[in-house]
């Protein structure tokens, strides 16, 4: 599989459902398989590249959270597992996350919701496997959680630092606010002037590193990071 767009590993045995999130995220422009049962899931897990897997937990030949488990276990990196369910206990979500799982989603769901998640979760696998990223005159460690312009280390918050990657994995490309809360604060986000907060005092770090890379607003969207004077 190439890796210009998210490779995605769809495992649902209800026809309808793995249609409607196949077709979608195929729409897109996502490179999408399909597995109906946990057999194949893990079958294609352990011999693909994905950046993240969406497991349902019911499934015909085996449980969803014995698959995440499996599939964390042999796969030949730590791919980023979205969990769906149409239980929406405290208990079963908590069993998913114990299982390895990285996110969850209650069906019925909004496949816009699903292609959001499975955005931040992919950014998020990304630089974790690479446990660094270069873009222009930043340098971001995954690991230490540090960032540095042209060497210079920039004073970065925990938030301002989970900002800044995403804006950096995405480059050029902007990035929505409700990708960046998502990722910060999950379904629960806080008032809407915390993450205007972050983003100022980023901006604040990147300005006393001397303005080589910038956090630009676009209108009606979200920010988008900007490098020279590009």
């Amino acid at each position: 599989m190439g890796r210009a767009t998210p490779a995605i590993l769809v495992v649902e045995d209800h026809p309808t459902i793995a249609r409607q999130v196949v077709d979608f995220l195929d729409g897109l422009g996502w490179q999408t398989d399909h597995a109906g049962t946990g057999a194949l899931a893990l079958e294609l897990a352990t011999r693909e590249r994905y950046d993240v897997i969406v497991l349902d937990l019911n499934l015909p030949d085996a449980d969803g959270v014995d698959v995440c488990r499996a599939i964390k276990q042999r796969a030949p990196r730590n791919v980023p597992i979205l969990m769906l369910t149409a239980r929406d206990a405290f208990e079963d979500k908590a069993r998913g996350f114990h299982g390895g799982a990285d996110d969850y989603l209650t069906k019925p769901f909004d496949l816009r919701e699903l292609a959001l998640r499975c955005e931040a979760l992919a950014r998020r696998g990304r630089l974790h496997v690479s446990q660094s990223l270069e873009v222009g005159p930043l340098t971001l460690l995954a690991a230490e959680r540090r960032a540095a312009c042209h060497g210079q280390p920039l004073a970065l918050t925990h938030s301002g630092f989970r900002i800044l990657a995403l804006l950096a994995e995405a480059h050029p490309r902007a990035v929505s606010r409700a990708a960046l809360s998502h990722e910060l604060w999950g379904a629960q986000p806080p008032d809407s002037d915390a993450l205007k907060s972050h983003v100022y005092a980023l901006r604040r770090a990147l300005e006393a590193a001397g303005g080589a890379a910038r956090i630009v607003t676009i209108a009606q969207l979200g920010y988008r990071l900007a490098l020279g004077d590009v």
